[in-house]
């Protein structure tokens, strides 16, 4: 659940896009990669299969795919500019190389942003030239052999290391890696800024000059004078001078939802009109940019803390919009504390950026869901960096002290257990990608193959053909489940009471089936690994149900005055 992240930021424009560093700072602690060319291997292969299809699809030259990529890209983050520099760079190349039909693992090891190390297999996404390899490589340096770009030197540096632009790339450097909104004037982690770990993270800030205003609190002074928690609801009505906030809250159970999630809860979703030449136009990359300073993930349309309509057209909601439409009071009340390759033995890297206060704040529903990287890596050999089930129970109990510390009393914490993923390669591994759909030359078990090679694979271990290898997987994915499960039936604590609930993904497969879809439907169409944006929809509605029946104190009480609260506040200040 980490690797994608930092295959996207290279594939526009190789290795030089502006943002590339971004990508490291969301995996700083992630344990390296023996095949350090990894990423950008990836991310070559993934541009230069693009150039050569947006050739096919347009009947056009080579130069000219490539210009064609170049103007769909937007201008924000130079993304335009510096996809132009790439092709005055690499094109005279990529053009002989293509031209000689080349195909994209042969364009990229001649250019060497992939690399065959000494005593390593040989990477590659398509299937090999019928020549052989060795043939066909040396054929392609003869081809741009007296090319000035082989002299090009690659230091992997980046835009940042521009001295006008270091202190702000450290500021956003520091914002990932500390879970915190890079724009916050009064420090209180909430922000008026959408991404950059903004308000598409947590409730938006309704001002961002005052410590003392934020999403989640108890109301001061039943918020007569000011707006003092966010929700849009304040004043005094003048027909009786009662507080709003007194009349249309008290006793009405508010409560926060927050998430401590991986990839999958932050909703990592990469767009595949981003990689499909067939459907790519201007409008494909309108939401890179977005995209990008949300480090790939949408928490905005999570199935957790998703405050926007659905883009899917399924009429599930997100478990904070349930909560809000539940009680209008709880509006704004949200927080995604999820990072990319987050796991139990990681959490406590950016738990602080948690923001509750015991004395000042509402109680909070917590969803504990480290649903991935306990058993996902990307080693040649992942089984040893798993996580045991004695490791898991140290690192959970850690986690449940720190929030003991700082949850208000009345809290809930809810345990997700871990899925089962054999159903990724049992339902994708002989369906073809989206890069691979026009020429069907590339399918599922091709690209996990690729990525394992590279050993920056998501999870090498259900991204397999090797079955043995996916068993032991679900296996010690069961294991922490059940040591999950045990914590949550024997440890008590004082300010939250403690529940665990299965990750029913077959449940959520059984419910799509009677809809009329297909399994392979619920999951991301370009890295093959994480649920979808419907999956993590339908979890959240099973979430819900399963609630309702087992603990139903966990959601708080219906509020009766939510349509008052509707004529009075309107939309209660958006988000």
């Amino acid at each position: 659940m980490k690797s994608p992240w930092k295959i996207l930021m290279t594939a526009p424009v190789f290795f030089l896009l502006p943002l590339h560093s971004l990508a490291s700072w969301a995996y700083d602690d992630q344990p390296g990669t023996s095949h350090s060319n990894g990423h950008t291997c990836v991310g070559c292969v993934l541009v230069i299969s693009v150039i050569d299809q947006l050739a096919q699809v347009h009947n056009s030259t080579v130069q000219a795919s490539m210009e064609r990529l170049c103007s769909y890209l937007p201008e924000k983050l130079f993304l335009k500019t510096t996809c132009y520099l790439v092709i005055n760079t690499f094109g005279s190349d990529i053009i002989k190389l293509l031209s000689a039909d080349m195909n994209a693992d042969v364009v990229c090891h001649t250019l060497k942003f992939c690399k065959q190390e000494t005593g390593q297999p040989l990477c590659h996404l398509y299937p090999v030239p019928k020549e052989a390899w060795t043939y066909t490589l040396e054929k392609a340096r003869q081809i741009v052999k007296k090319s000035p770009t082989q002299r090009y030197y690659r230091s992997g540096s980046d835009i940042c290391s521009l001295p006008f632009l270091a202190k702000i790339c450290q500021k956003i450097k520091l914002a990932i890696q500390n879970s915190v909104p890079f724009k916050d004037v009064d420090l209180d982690k909430y922000s008026v800024f959408p991404t950059l770990r903004g308000y598409h993270w947590r409730g938006r800030d309704c001002n961002d000059r005052d410590k003392s205003v934020y999403p989640g609190r108890r109301p001061d002074n039943w918020d007569v004078h000011q707006d003092s928690n966010c929700n849009g609801i304040w004043g005094v009505d003048p027909k009786d001078g009662i507080p709003y906030e007194k009349k249309f809250c008290e006793g009405s159970q508010p409560r926060g939802i927050i998430l401590l999630g991986d990839s999958a809860g932050a909703h990592f979703h990469i767009s595949p009109e981003w990689i499909t030449a067939s459907q790519m136009s201007l409008n494909s990359f309108f939401n890179l940019p977005t995209a990008l300073t949300d480090e790939l993930d949408w928490p905005q349309l999570s199935g957790v803390t998703g405050f926007l309509d659905s883009t899917s057209r399924i009429k599930e909601k997100s478990i904070y919009l349930r909560l809000q439409k539940r009680n209008h009071c709880n509006h704004r009340d949200y927080q995604s504390i999820s990072r990319n390759g987050a796991s139990s033995q990681r959490l406590e890297k950016f738990i602080e950026s948690l923001s509750r206060n015991q004395l000042l704040d509402q109680p909070a529903i917590v969803i504990y869901a480290m649903i991935g990287n306990d058993v996902c890596n990307g080693k040649a050999d992942p089984v040893p960096e798993m996580t045991t089930p004695e490791k898991l129970y140290s690192k959970v109990m850690q986690t449940l002290k720190y929030l003991n510390s700082h949850l208000p009393k009345g809290s809930h914490v809810i345990f997700y257990g871990l899925p089962d993923g054999n159903f990724l390669w049992d339902n994708l591994h002989n369906r073809y990608h989206p890069l691979g759909q026009l020429n069907k030359d590339v399918t599922y078990a091709q690209l996990y193959s690729f990525l394992n090679c590279l050993q920056v694979s998501p999870c090498h271990g259900w991204m397999s053909s090797n079955k043995t290898l996916r068993t032991l997987t679900s296996e010690r994915a069961e294991q922490l489940s059940n040591t999950l499960k045990k914590i949550a039936t024997s440890e008590k604590f004082t300010h939250f009471d403690l529940f665990y609930m299965d990750f029913s993904f077959q449940e959520i497969i059984q419910e799509w089936q009677k809809r009329g879809g297909q399994p392979w439907q619920l999951i991301e169409p370009v890295d093959g690994f994480h649920p979808n944006e419907v999956a993590s929809l339908l979890l959240a509605n099973s979430f819900w149900k399963k609630v309702q029946l087992q603990w139903p104190q966990v959601l708080g009480k219906e509020n009766s005055f939510n349509s008052q609260i509707e004529q009075v506040f309107g939309d209660q200040g958006g988000h």
